[in-house]
């Protein structure tokens, strides 16, 4: 079996570790005897339909995201869209989520627009989020991660929170909430890199990719003894640090 995963925007969006987590996709499917091939599509390549599993869209300055922002319009924004709509596998942070979003209105500038997965907005703020984020989840459990983000996100009346915030500011710092859901498509905060500390997500990654396209229910499970202690000492230093 062989998994494709896009890694998008990868040499524009890739800050505070978010290239960690392609690697973690890669290494999870590799233990199981996956083949895991890493493609990375920046500004102008096109995304072919059907020919990726799991797609990747980390975070960026604001710089970067006007360049991506008039990329993924048109003809490109639609084909990630029908594609998440038929069950592909996607994981955004920060920059990403909120290019997934309605638009993304900076301090200064015209608003940027998304490609609209999530019923979601995001607005410049004037205090940056900084530190270590703790997120209850009702399908995932207890995840971690390191947030640094001034951006504001707002959900929709239809959108799906990825979580309640436990430690930390989350979407916006005032209705506890963080990231969103859609479909097989998650959208946070959480760099760090997210995934080697949560298995339990990359795992649904991975798993939601191979149901796609091989009918597959069902995942080995491996020893994530190293995983649970990096999760639990994050988890620690984000209380001690509340």
């Amino acid at each position: 079996m062989k998994l494709s995963i896009c890694w998008l925007y990868g040499s524009s969006m890739n800050i505070y570790g978010d290239r960690g987590n392609v690697l973690a996709l890669a290494q999870r499917c590799r233990w199981r005897g996956i083949e895991a091939e890493i493609v990375q599509s920046g500004l102008g390549d096109v995304i072919d339909s059907g020919r990726f599993d799991i797609f990747f869209w980390g975070g960026g300055q604001d710089r970067e995201q006007i360049n991506v922002s008039a990329d993924v319009q048109g003809v490109k924004g639609e084909t990630l869209r029908a594609e998440i709509d038929d069950g592909a596998a996607l994981l955004s942070v920060c920059g990403g989520y909120q290019l997934l979003g309605h638009y993304y209105r900076p301090s200064d500038g015209d608003d940027l627009p998304g490609i609209g997965v999530f019923d979601a907005w995001t607005v410049a703020g004037n205090e940056r989020f900084i530190g270590n984020i703790v997120v209850e989840s009702t399908e995932f459990g207890e995840l971690v991660g390191f947030e640094n983000h001034s951006g504001l996100t707002h959900l929709g009346a239809s959108a799906e929170p990825l979580g309640t915030v436990r430690v930390g500011r989350g979407n916006n710092g005032t209705d506890g909430t963080e990231g969103c859901r859609y479909r097989n498509a998650v959208g946070c905060y959480m760099h760090g890199a997210l995934l080697p500390k949560n298995p339990v997500l990359s795992d649904f990654l991975i798993l939601a990719a191979l149901r796609r396209r091989y009918g597959i229910d069902g995942l080995p499970q491996l020893d994530d003894a190293l995983e649970v202690v990096a999760h639990s000492t994050a988890v620690q230093r984000a209380r001690v640090r509340r």
